[in-house]
């Protein structure tokens, strides 16, 4: 080796150093400039998805569905606690998926990825159409019901200051979250907070009437006093009216790619909350029974103004505020979360590309929060809502074992995927099993009703294989699809988000071949 080579060869180390360093900072720029779904929810922001998303109207509206099929207050209280432990199984189950199959979307990423694309199509159609502009609707409604009460102590809010303060509300929290996901949190965490110590307080109120002997209703001897013959179809029917109460327990699998550590957050957050709230919603209905007889509650259309008005006496407006508070923080968890579920279908090519996108800055799926938005007001100006509870159960309950059929489905495909989560078994077995039996029953009281939901899903076939499928469209028609998605690009002010793998190749890969 010569001079001049021996001194060549460290320069040239030395520029292929500088050219790293150089190469390394450029990449870092780009990652920080890049567009993309930011990752702002930590386990209290996971726990606070849960719990609010729960915890909305509900627990207001339900107790008299529950009962009125239940026909006991014991059998009532059963089924409270019952559906809470039938909700841990189903969100076990759903704690191994969201790690095994990192996405955004819930449900409908995971049976899409497990049965394909018509199955989770299905579940995305009936999910858009009827079953959250449906839940959003009822929550505003409610939502103004309970602002309003106050003024019209002796009769009902006038229906149109209802419709028109509920679509105020779902506009506002709409513009909130398209403004920031750091907003739609924080709303989240504090009115999490307030709708919890506004059941505490119920429950405090209900737990002193019981320590002065206020207990009579749930004495075991008038607690199974039946109103009528129970039935299993009734019964089933009870199951479905707990679980619209319960219904968002799988929301934060919705939101999985904005959560911080989502194998860790995601199980973590499912197993503090549901226990929490099944906890609560039980002894919320034992503080009901306290001061009312069941005669008492399923004359009442506001539970817990009703409750209120007995016990708090000078200070029963505190109910209305409160519940007020609640279905406020509730509509704001149903818009963050459902408009991610219009985004991940977007994504997979099932809803219009604009859906897919996101602001240049506020990385907030705009477009997507427009539909939920739309689709909610829409919802708010048909007419009465409270008939469509039944039918969004339905829908849940069968969104909700169609999925956990996949985990063992995908468990025999799949033997060999990473799964950082594996429940046992039994847990998808029993849940499956409570499912069939539940759904059943259900077809069998009320055909008109679970027939009509499984309806409304159907009817998303032949729009798949039109809008999806048929890939031989007119070209004049692509224009125009590719014109105002042009056109909504510049209103919004939306771009598509650039991915990030670090967070889903390690899960999605096999452990072994």
């Amino acid at each position: 080796m010569d001079r001049t080579e021996a001194i060549r060869k460290p320069i040239c180390k030395a520029e292929e150093m500088e050219d790293k360093k150089k190469r390394k900072k450029n990449e870092d720029s780009s990652n920080s400039d890049r567009v993309t779904l930011k990752k702002e929810i930590g386990l209290l922001s996971a726990c606070a998805i849960i719990i609010g998303n729960i915890i909305g109207s509900g627990i207001f509206i339900s107790p008299k569905g529950v009962l009125e099929h239940a026909g006991s207050v014991g059998l009532s209280l059963i089924v409270w606690v019952c559906g809470g432990g039938i909700c841990t199984l189903g969100s076990m189950c759903y704690a191994e998926l969201g790690v095994t199959i990192p996405k955004s979307g819930g449900d409908y990423s995971y049976v899409t990825e497990i049965f394909g694309g018509l199955v989770g199509f299905l579940l995305l159609w009936s999910a858009v159409l009827i079953m959250y502009p449906t839940t959003l609707a009822v929550i505003a409604l409610t939502f103004s019901n309970y602002v309003l009460q106050p003024a019209f102590q002796n009769c009902f809010p006038p229906f149109i200051a209802t419709k028109l303060l509920a679509t105020i509300c779902v506009l506002f929290l709409t513009w909130v979250n398209c403004s920031s996901v750091r907003w739609a949190t924080r709303i989240q965490d504090i009115f999490t907070i307030g709708k919890l110590l506004a059941l505490v307080l119920i429950i405090i109120v209900g737990l002193v009437q019981i320590s002065r002997g206020h207990y009579d209703a749930l004495r075991p001897s008038v607690a199974f006093e039946f109103s009528q013959d129970p039935s299993v179809g009734q019964i089933a029917l009870a199951f479905l009216q707990a679980s619209f109460a319960y219904s968002g327990w799988n929301f934060l699998n919705y939101v999985t790619e904005e959560v911080v550590e989502p194998r860790k957050n995601l199980p973590r957050a499912i197993y503090i909350s549901i226990p929490l709230v099944t906890l609560v919603y039980t002894m919320t209905n034992i503080a009901y029974f306290s001061s009312m007889t069941p005669e008492e509650l399923l004359s009442s259309n506001a539970v817990a103004v009703t409750f209120g008005e007995k016990l708090l006496g000078m200070f029963s407006w505190v109910m209305p505020i409160s519940v007020a508070l609640s279905t406020f923080g509730g509509i704001n968890g149903y818009l963050f979360t459902s408009s991610r579920l219009c985004f991940s279908g977007a994504r997979e090519g099932h809803l219009p590309y604009l859906l897919a996108m996101i602001h240049l800055k506020n990385c907030t799926p705009i477009p997507a929060l427009l539909l939920c938005c739309i689709a909610t007001v829409v919802i708010l100006c048909i007419g009465e809502t409270h008939n469509l509870i039944n039918y969004v159960s339905f829908i849940n309950y069968l969104s909700y074992g169609v999925t956990i059929a996949g985990l063992l489905y995908l468990r025999k495909k799949r033997p060999n995927l990473a799964r950082p989560i594996k429940v046992n078994l039994l847990i998808p077995i029993s849940y499956l099993i409570f499912w069939a039996v539940l759904l059943g029953f259900s077809l069998y009281s009320e055909p008109v009703v679970c027939g009509l939901g499984m309806v409304i899903m159907l009817t998303g076939v032949p729009v798949y294989f039109v809008g999806v499928q048929w890939k031989e469209k007119p070209k004049w028609l692509y224009r125009l699809v590719e014109k105002l998605t042009y056109k909504g690009q510049k209103v919004c002010y939306v771009v598509f988000p650039q991915d990030d793998p670090s967070e889903t190749e390690p899960l999605t890969a096999k452990a072994t071949d």
